[in-house]
């Protein structure tokens, strides 16, 4: 093994000496991954998601609230920062959100690597001029911006799932912009999110071609049914897989589309087992904010340790309440349901037991390409 092999095993060893700690303790470190949603408006209105029905009275967190928030210093740890909603491009002050993040960026996020912003697409105009706006603050802060578009079919079956006129029209000019940009701005990095639905579930193969014909990175993964980040129970039966498209996604998830995707084969297993097994930290070094600041260590887990309006985030974050909802991390219903695509990428760095077990099972050569592939390099990075 060479030297940084060497090295990588050793962080990941004293990380799971740590993360055993912090599991019989429901103690936690500092985040090193946030998720803000920050708005709950949305112009779509997706079959399998009721984030747009929350009502126009619900009040977004000012521009000046979030800064606050993310004054804190708690976030000295921070790596990634994803931004989503609702659809973050109805914000008008979205960018100057991003301004501040950079500014904060030289004495309060000083690991912080990229912002990455989930986007419908269909504000083209909008999201490609504050695109713009965004990469011009990002260069000079040294930051990459990852910009994920929404994608479930390439064409009009895109439509019926966002229910949205010419959304895929929208989207792919959306994406067409983009590229452009990313001719011009190279810490542009661009990618595909695709909710697998009973309505899209043979579209997958052309999403995936479309996604390499354009260079574009993919995140495929079944729905999820929660009553808490995405308000769909209600959706239970309708978005229901049977037998025939559970093989289907089976084989798509092990061709080789997905050779260095530790997530694929995750779904893959679960889809013939009925239980997911996977690492989560979930609550440990990560958490998800609401627009309306309720707090949530799992998106996926209704428990809330409580509200940024009425406590600091680092009385919440290490507070008791916070400390029960992670002693059940892992363990709960909802973990061994859970499809969220993203959350191993902050589990296996800092969980590091699997990660080793990952190497080892692969060797050197096939583990530093899903080590790149994933982008969790910057885990071990200093500064």
């Amino acid at each position: 093994m060479t030297d940084s092999i060497l090295k990588l095993c050793g962080h990941l060893f004293m990380n799971a000496l740590r993360f055993g700690y912090f599991r019989q303790t429901g103690k936690a470190g500092k985040p090193q991954a946030l998720s803000l949603e920050v708005t709950h408006r949305c112009i779509a209105k997706c079959i399998m998601c009721n984030i747009w029905k929350i009502p126009e009275h619900v009040e977004d967190m000012s521009l000046k609230r979030w800064v606050a928030f993310l004054s804190s210093d708690l976030f000295s740890e921070l790596i990634e920062l994803d931004i989503t909603g609702g659809e973050p491009f109805l914000r008008k002050d979205l960018a100057d959100l991003i301004g501040e993040i950079c500014r904060l960026k030289k004495e309060n996020f000083t690991k912080l690597k990229s912002i990455a912003i989930t986007t419908n697409g269909l504000l083209t105009g909008r999201v490609l001029e504050a695109s713009k706006s965004i990469l011009e603050n990002l260069r000079p802060a040294n930051l990459d911006l990852v910009m994920v578009c929404a994608m479930d079919a390439v064409g009009p079956i895109h439509d019926r799932v966002r229910c949205y006129p010419d959304a895929w029209k929208r989207v792919h000019e959306t994406i067409s912009g983009l590229k452009n940009l990313r001719d011009q701005y190279p810490n542009l990095i661009i990618g595909l999110k695709t909710t697998v639905l009973p309505i899209n579930v043979n579209e997958l193969e052309a999403i995936s071609s479309y996604a390499n014909e354009n260079g574009l990175f993919t995140i495929i993964s079944p729905c999820i049914i929660t009553p808490a980040r995405y308000l769909n129970p209600d959706r239970s039966e309708d978005l229901a897989f049977d037998g025939k498209m559970k093989r289907a996604m089976i084989d798509f998830f092990r061709s080789d589309a997905f050779r260095w995707s530790f997530h694929a084969e995750a779904l893959a297993r679960y889809l013939e087992t009925g239980i997911m097994k996977k690492p989560c930290t979930c609550g440990f070094n990560y958490l998800f904010v609401r627009s309306t600041g309720e707090m949530l260590l799992c998106p996926l887990m209704g428990q809330s340790p409580g509200n940024i309006h009425d406590d600091s985030v680092t009385t919440l974050f290490h507070g008791q309440k916070a400390r029960r909802i992670r002693r059940r991390i892992g363990k709960s219903p909802e973990c061994l349901s859970c499809t969220e695509p993203g959350l191993e990428r902050y589990a296996l760095p800092y969980q590091g037991l699997h990660y080793l077990f990952i190497l080892v099972k692969q060797g050197r050569k096939d583990f530093l390409n899903l080590h790149r592939h994933m982008g969790l390099n910057k885990y071990f990075e200093s500064g």
